[in-house]
């Protein structure tokens, strides 16, 4: 008999589960994932973009020559233009721009528009993805947003397709699933169906830390495609048992162990569900059976989590030899490891706290400790300060954002010192970054410090 789908869309769904077998613990419950990777998009997104398309059709919402609108980190918008493909509708993709840039041609490879915005900005902001959105469908004729985020397709999908496939495959046996918490979608719609199957099955909630789910406020993180900074309505917390917070080094760090030692190339995401995953399984010991769902494939991530030298640069890998934390270490002082000044600060105001704390410089950044790579806008220098205020009285009282410089160049706690000597040839300063996240600002001085000490 012949075996031909009519479709690329009747490919969605079906994925298959495999056991990790080298990264659990003797005596640990067995750890399987599901692979959301087959999916002809190559993640779990597809389903729910089926699932949306289709009843925006039936209601009328979207009519034939439309344009979908939608904004995304990337695996949703892939869905839905293989949806708008095969069903002849147009397509325009909000992006943030922390996502890998394979993302942004992956999209513009399926024909649609791409349009990214920043990533640290409030969403009421008028220049967040989810603004910018908004303007687009108002401004667009015969536009749709599917609204991933509020729009109860996207559980549904998953209700009626994800949860059943893994109660079969598990033959009911499941006891724990673990997805990584995102517009919500998932964890809604596999933990209502599983629930009502078994309301002792476990629904675990993997969350970047930092994100509104684990009781942050959502402040930038690097991992892409999970947690948020609101709380969609997709997002129901009543099926949710535990939230696990997971930072970006250890979801990074896993989603590379997967693949080094499983053989499975995942992404961030993935990591971040696997991470808890693992730990869940510590916990509950041989008699568990724990589900991890895969959104996606470490294809969308090689230029990021698969990149040495990304990796290295955020501080997510430490070299052999002497390295930047050695110069930490040894520097002197009373001066806490970073100080910084808000955008909205005057300059005078910077000057003060150079002057307290015995410092030349300053980055300019947002929200509080511990800042994210992202909130870092530039940076102030008592030179450039004194050489515009020789020109203009009224300098001091100015924003920082008004007079500042660019941001001082980037360099990972694990590299080299030689590198941080050749960096610091052509510049000031260098801000440090551990895990993602600025840790201090180093300078010619402190790695001289270092090279030549008191003897």
């Amino acid at each position: 008999m012949v075996d031909i789908a009519s479709s690329v869309l009747d490919l969605i769904g079906s994925t298959p589960l495999v056991r990790l077998n080298k990264l659990t613990e003797p005596g640990a419950a067995t750890v399987a994932a599901k692979l959301e990777t087959t999916n002809p998009g190559g993640s779990s997104k597809d389903r729910p973009a089926l699932t949306m398309i289709e009843a925006a059709e039936e209601s009328g919402e979207l009519q034939p020559g439309g344009t979908i609108i939608e904004p995304t980190s990337g695996n949703t918008g892939v869905g839905l233009a293989i949806v708008a493909a095969q069903r002849g509708y147009s397509c325009i993709f909000v992006m943030t721009d922390k996502v890998a840039p394979e993302k942004v041609t992956l999209l513009k490879a399926y024909g649609a528009e791409v349009i990214v915005c920043p990533v640290a900005v409030p969403p009421d902001d008028p220049q967040s993805y989810y603004s910018t959105a908004e303007r687009l469908v108002a401004e667009t004729p015969k536009s749709f947003r599917p609204n991933q985020y509020d729009n109860m397709h996207n559980p549904r999908a998953h209700y009626e397709t994800t949860g059943p496939e893994i109660w079969s495959q598990t033959e009911g046996t499941i006891t724990h699933f673990v997805a990584g918490a995102g517009t919500g979608g998932t964890l809604t719609g596999v933990g209502r169906y599983l629930k009502e199957q078994n309301p002792g099955v476990q629904i675990i909630a993997a969350d970047p830390a930092g994100s509104v789910y684990s009781g942050g406020s959502g402040r930038p993180y690097l991992v892409e495609g999970v947690g948020e900074d609101f709380w969609p309505s997709t997002y129901d917390p009543s099926l949710v048992d535990r939230t696990i917070a997971v930072s970006d080094s250890d979801s990074f760090l896993t989603a590379r162990d997967v693949t080094h030692r499983e053989g499975l190339l995942i992404g961030g995401s993935g990591g971040t569900a696997v991470y808890a995953a693992l730990q869940i399984a510590t916990e509950v010991g041989q008699d568990g059976l724990i589900v991890v769902l895969i959104p996606d494939s470490g294809r969308g991530y090689l230029s990021k989590v698969f990149n040495d030298d990304w990796m290295a640069e955020y501080g997510f890998l430490t070299s052999e030899g002497p390295i930047v934390g050695d110069v930490i270490e040894a520097k002197r002082g009373p001066a806490p490891d970073l100080i910084y000044v808000r955008p909205e600060q005057t300059a005078r105001e910077a000057v003060e706290l150079m002057r307290a704390h015995g410092v030349s410089q300053l980055l300019v950044a947002k929200g509080d400790m511990p800042i994210a790579a992202a909130e870092v806008s530039g940076a102030v220098s008592e030179l450039a300060l004194m050489e515009r205020a020789f020109d203009s009285s009224d300098v001091l009282d100015r924003t920082t954002e008004e007079v500042m410089q660019a941001s001082l160049p980037t360099i990972g706690v694990g590299q080299p010192i030689e590198l941080a000597v050749a960096m610091l040839d052509h510049a000031t300063a260098l801000t440090v970054l551990d895990g993602g996240r600025p840790r201090t600002v180093i300078s010619r001085t402190d790695v001289l410090s270092y090279l030549s000490p008191e003897r």
